[in-house]
């Protein structure tokens, strides 16, 4: 047996073993789905914000912020006022009264309030962020503020908790000291320069893959991994899952303004908080904007779609004529490798090369069948535009003038995946469009607006 391949495929081993351990203790530690209790208009003492964690799968998405804000109006902290028929004419009044007791999320909302209010009014266009930097410290702030009040009701719990991380670090140790073993091995048989003994750059080679690999493994391992369900927080999402099953039973409460809170008291802010009032969500944006949640009326009900972006996708949204002449220069590099390993004479070269060359060969074939099969594959649908974005999919994050990511739903589902759709193309938000689309590469070559 090859010593090299296998100091190579023990180090590999080492690897995935630690990252299926990873995987596994992530999958394990997910929230756990809650079942509904039965209707009830009975509201709880749980903030809005944690309401909207809780009821979320214990994530946070824009509702929080913007239910808080409504929640500040109910309890006379602000007034919201719609002088016209159209809800984006609301404006926001300061009233003046003690803002003590609140919570820090709240106090961070109603300062931002009065922040840009002049003369006590704020119209709500103007209560989004203009610089990006601003806005992620602020949103950071902002769920952190409201984690920390659900984990001081017993409500949430950090998903990876202190003993797991311990534990994925001695693990990671562990599998460093192997790889930093492999390492030393397979340098120490190689001669040094001159022909000398190589055995002191190898413990050097050993403590930096060591330490490179630690670094690696620990920085995912304390890495922030989300939150997490307790009983006390599955319990009490069941209520107002509960709660949000009656107000469902109210046709009319979809459509409220911000200014129906008051009529509707809290009942309005825990609607938003909830996911069941989609003009409220719709009209209050406090720069918490969720691209990988949005809002869709497509087929008659308002309702949220789940999108993601792929970045690295080396086919996304190419034209077919560069796949094929990706594919094909991969088949052919793949070829040449292979033809080119009779004339090494070194075992350990001419098995690498065979081993390369039949991965590209079978690669670019893969690729050259897909890409023909993907431009023989053309579908054509109707749909709704819900985001459009510059794509930027290369490891540096720059650019490509050619392509911008195109979410939309096509009524099949919950879960989608962004288009990319080429320059000169339209659709924006809110548009319902006819595409035509390539699926592998997933790439549109036609739209029209309807």
């Amino acid at each position: 047996m090859n010593v090299h391949l296998l100091d190579a495929g023990l180090a590999a081993a080492a690897t995935a073993a630690w990252y299926g351990a990873f995987e596994a203790a992530r999958l394990v530690t997910r929230p756990r789905g809650v079942h509904p209790a039965p209707s009830t208009p009975d509201l709880g003492a749980e903030p809005p914000a944690v309401v909207s964690l809780i009821a979320s799968g214990w994530e946070i998405t824009e509702d929080a912020g913007e239910a808080t804000l409504v929640d500040l109006a109910a309890r006379g902290h602000l007034e919201l006022r719609q002088p016209g028929d159209d809800p984006l004419q609301t404006t926001i009044h300061v009233r003046e009264q003690p803002d003590t007791g609140l919570l820090p999320f709240e106090r961070q909302i109603l300062d931002r309030v009065k922040h840009l209010a002049h003369g006590g009014v704020l119209p709500v266009s103007a209560l989004t962020f203009r610089d990006e930097g601003q806005a992620q410290t602020w949103d950071k702030r902002l769920r952190g503020a409201i984690v920390a009040e659900a984990r001081r009701l017993g409500l949430s719990q950090r998903r990876f908790p202190p003993a797991l991380v311990t534990g994925l670090m001695a693990l990671a140790a562990g599998v460093s000291l192997v790889i930093a073993w492999a390492v030393f091995h397979w340098l120490s048989l190689q001669p040094a320069e001159g022909g000398g003994d190589n055995t002191g750059g190898a413990v050097g080679a050993a403590i930096a893959a060591f330490l490179i690999s630690l670094g690696v493994f620990s920085s995912a391992a304390v890495a922030d991994q989300g939150e997490r369900d307790t009983p006390a927080g599955r319990e009490v999402a069941a209520r107002w899952l509960g709660v949000r099953g009656w107000l469902h039973g109210h046709e009319a409460f979809a459509d409220l303004p911000p200014s129906a809170v008051a009529m509707w008291d809290r009942y309005l802010s825990y609607g938003a908080a909830l996911g069941v009032n989609r003009v409220v969500t719709g009209v209050l944006h406090l720069g918490l904007g969720d691209r990988k949640r949005v809002w869709s009326s497509f087929g008659g009900e308002w309702h949220r779609i789940r999108v993601r972006y792929p970045r690295l996708w080396p086919r996304y949204g190419k034209p077919t004529a560069r796949l094929v002449r990706q594919a094909l220069v991969t088949l052919g590099v793949g070829v040449l490798l292979i033809w080119f390993r009779d004339r090494i004479e070194v075992q350990l070269a001419h098995t690498v090369l065979v081993t390369v060359g039949t991965l590209l060969a079978l690669l670019g074939a893969y690729k050259l069948i897909r890409a023909m099969l993907d431009l023989a594959t053309v579908r054509t649908f109707d749909a709704q535009v819900l985001w459009v974005e510059r794509w930027t999919g290369t490891v540096l994050g720059k650019d490509d003038p050619d392509r911008s990511y195109l979410a939309v739903d096509d009524g099949s589902g919950d879960r989608t995946v962004a288009w990319a759709r080429p320059s000169g193309l339209g659709g924006r938000p809110g548009d319902t469009v006819r595409v035509t689309v390539r699926p592998w590469s997933r790439r549109v070559v036609a739209l029209t607006v309807l």
